[in-house]
């Protein structure tokens, strides 16, 4: 029983039940709220949601780099349990914000305010800082891969979940009134398992041992790795959160024109990705090590939404989806190869700002694709999808150079 509350995995299903939820009942009112404004003009509700989604992404940020560094600092010294604490509370308070909002029929700007509570809470970057850094300390670091892929499996396992029953939810009640209610309430419930059951972990000996026989050698490596593994996040994340955030738009304009419900679909064939990500680690992982890992997910990742650019039929986004079956793999692999050559007590610091620099990379990638979309909705709106796959091939440069680094100087490779 005390090894099972040492597990970050149920905070991981629970909360992201809750954000599932919540991110279709924010996405579809905000669109409608534009499409009421726009009397009708699908374009025009586009550009506004675009532009909506855009300035909510710059408040979450700015606020989040706020808080993130304070909140480092605490967990370095009382554990990254502050990370997920702060940052769930502060999920919630944005939720009820929504909540506030379909009951009062308040101006579409009055969402900002929960935007600003939650990036203040330290946001995004806070909560996955405090996620990564406990699944890391709860595992040996032969199987830290494995762990943080599962993690992600677990995050995939509840969005499916999330997106098929989010659009039928939505459809009771008043405009996703009870479809809130129900984010609101699985929050809340992750909140308090967080704080009052989920404890607290400590570096395996074997990983302390590892650490301080390398420990003589391994400073200037170590930074080099930690650059390039980073570096290689940011090209990542730059290409690909931009994309998929225009393409929850995309869909519910023509040809698509997608309801509710086809919106869930989609949105659970997105998150199924975890699970056949999961199940590619976990069936390659003792034959291609992590750099092989990352490769193979990059190219998977890249190809489907090199697709995406041309879909005109449902069936060409799921097949799209399909080939993107080892999206999810980079980032987790990434992330446990840069943990590997950290000490615990780096953890709270490095991985917080590790967070807080793709929370940057993340608004980037929201900046330059939504100023980019509503220029090509009446030429060719898939173009974005193209640049995303452009840039996250990018990637690949320093997750190779790595590999390089470290055959030349034969340090043990990640």
């Amino acid at each position: 029983m005390e090894r099972l509350l040492t597990l970050v995995e149920p905070v991981v299903i629970i909360n992201k039940l809750g954000t599932s939820f919540f991110e279709m009942s924010l996405t579809l009112t905000v669109y409608n709220v534009s499409l009421e404004t726009a009397d009708g003009q699908v374009d025009q509700a586009q550009a506004a949601s675009s532009r909506f989604f855009l300035i909510h992404s710059i408040i979450c940020t700015v606020a989040a780099m706020l808080s993130t560094v304070p909140l480092g600092r605490v967990a370095d010294r009382r554990g990254p349990k502050v990370f997920l604490i702060m940052s769930q509370l502060g999920s919630v308070m944005g939720m009820c914000v929504l909540l506030v909002f379909l009951f009062w029929k308040l101006p579409l700007e009055f969402l900002f305010l929960g935007s600003a509570v939650y990036g203040l809470s330290g946001g995004a970057p806070a909560y996955w800082a405090g996620v990564v850094a406990l699944a890391a300390l709860s595992s040996k670091q032969r199987h830290r891969t494995l762990k943080l892929n599962v993690v992600d499996l677990c995050y995939g396992i509840a969005g499916v979940l999330g997106g098929l029953l989010s659009g039928y939810v939505y459809q009771i009640g008043h405009k996703g009134v009870v479809l809130i209610g129900m984010a609101i309430s699985f929050s809340v419930v992750s909140l308090l398992y967080s704080t009052f059951l989920l404890s607290g972990s400590v570096q395996n000996s074997e990983d302390k041992e590892l650490l301080l026989s390398r420990a003589g050698r391994s400073e200037r490596t170590n930074r080099a790795a930690v650059g390039l593994l980073i570096s290689a996040m940011v090209l990542f994340m730059l290409g690909m959160i931009g994309a998929e955030n225009i393409l929850t738009l995309y869909v519910l304009k023509p040809p698509l024109s997608w309801d509710s419900v086809w919106a869930g679909y989609g949105r659970a064939a997105t998150d199924a990705m975890y699970l056949s990500s999961f199940l590619g680690v976990l069936a390659l992982s003792g034959v291609l090590g992590d750099t092989a890992l990352t490769l193979l997910g990059i190219v998977s990742n890249c190809t489907g939404m090199a697709i995406m650019a041309f879909t005109m039929k449902s069936w060409v986004y799921f097949m799209a989806r399909g080939i993107m079956l080892f999206a999810c793999v980079p980032m987790p692999t990434m992330r446990a190869m840069l943990s590997k050559v950290l000490d615990a007590q780096q953890y709270g610091r490095i991985f917080g700002r590790l967070q807080l620099v793709l929370a940057v990379t993340e608004l980037l990638s929201t900046v330059i694709f939504t100023s980019i979309y509503p220029l090509t909705l009446n030429s060719f709106s898939g173009l974005c999808f193209l640049l995303s796959c452009t840039i996250s091939y990018l990637s690949v440069i320093p997750v190779l150079y790595l590999q390089f680094r470290q055959r030349r100087e034969d340090y043990p490779p990640l």
